[in-house]
């Protein structure tokens, strides 16, 4: 923890505002409710960000304590790293052991990209602490066969949800399933329960949105990068099949639906620090772009994942062993994510 406080926290009075287009909507969400609420690009409330708005009202939040500069607009994202690390660190000690756990907190601790993103005003810190006590949620559920800590665990993915859309999602895959395979519930209360954290999962996901669309369109700014001025276009356009899908279907499909995608400013302003993640394919990850960023960790990680796997006969096979319903979790979500960024 110390160490990641000190990555963290070093000259943070140096690094200015972070992403100019986000710190712009911070300072706009500063001037009333309404713009707070639908976090507003600009103060007249024309035009919204093109992010849901969790992650920057707790920005505001620090601006309106600390007032508005770039250490205000930084120490969320700050906090928010030094305390995935010391949660990352219990998770992994819990049923690998002290060593494991000190390990891996290291790992992300120096990880140059995760210090990089812990220190600007990006929103990506916050939502791997937010996934990380959906994970440890989800293995208390587990662990105790108790159906309120799995419906905490839903609440966090749908808190996520509010902080970058359907990335929150990629840790669900390896959520249901290692729910469904190693709770020690009777297979349909089992299925019940994960059908009653589902609902919940989508009620507090779409909760704001939700708002956002009942609310008439002359009383709130336009959903940024939306071609339709609807969260859910968001939500499932800009933020989601877009980020997906090439974006020659994706422009194909709103020139069909009769919409326009007028860019957002954070758009505009991305376009000129765009840089090529190269073409998709299982050895994405590995291009000169961004195998210095995390790749250089995954081969480790997927044979250390191996050589655990191995070490627990049987590890599909009841009963499960925290150990066993860890590896399900950790590796169903490094997969689920590995796949998604390579496509």
């Amino acid at each position: 923890m110390l160490v990641s406080a000190a990555l963290q926290g070093v000259r943070l009075d140096l690094q200015g505002i972070g992403n100019p287009y986000y710190a712009a909507t911070v300072r706009s969400m500063l001037e009333g409710w309404p713009t707070f609420f639908f976090a507003s690009f600009d103060p007249a409330g024309f035009v919204a960000v093109d992010k849901p708005p969790l992650g920057f009202w707790v920005q505001a939040l620090s601006a309106k304590l600390l007032g508005y500069k770039g250490v205000a607009l930084l120490l969320p994202q700050v906090l928010a790293t030094v305390g995935s690390v010391v949660l990352l660190w219990w998770l992994v000690r819990r049923p690998f052991g002290p060593a494991a756990g000190m390990l891996a907190a290291l790992a992300l601790a120096l990880t140059p990209i995760a210090v990089a993103t812990g220190r600007t005003t990006t929103i990506d810190s916050l939502l791997v602490l937010i996934l990380l006590g959906a994970a440890w949620a989800l293995l208390r559920a587990i662990e105790r066969a108790d159906l309120r800590w799995l419906l905490l665990s839903a609440l966090l993915i749908g808190l996520g949800f509010n902080v970058k859309m359907l990335q929150a999602y990629l840790i669900v895959p390896a959520w249901g399933v290692t729910y469904l395979v190693a709770s020690r519930s009777h297979l349909p209360h089992r299925v019940g329960h994960l059908a009653a954290a589902t609902a919940v999962l989508l009620v507090v996901s779409f909760s704001w949105a939700t708002v956002v669309q009942m609310t008439p369109p002359e009383r709130r700014p336009y959903v940024g990068s939306s071609s339709s001025n609807s969260p859910f276009d968001l939500a499932f356009g800009y933020n989601g099949l877009q980020r997906l899908l090439p974006a020659s279907i994706t422009d194909a499909a709103i020139e069909d639906a009769g919409g326009t995608a007028p860019p957002s400013p954070g758009a505009i302003l991305g376009a000129f620090g765009a840089v090529e993640t190269g073409e998709r394919g299982p050895l994405r990850l590995f291009n000169a772009s961004l195998a210095a960023q995390i790749a250089w960790l995954l081969p480790l990680a997927l044979v250390s994942f191996v050589v655990a796997w191995w070490q627990e006969p049987g590890v599909l096979r009841p009963p499960f062993s925290a150990r066993r319903a860890a590896l399900l979790v950790w590796g169903g979500w490094l997969l689920t994510a590995a796949a998604f960024f390579s496509v």
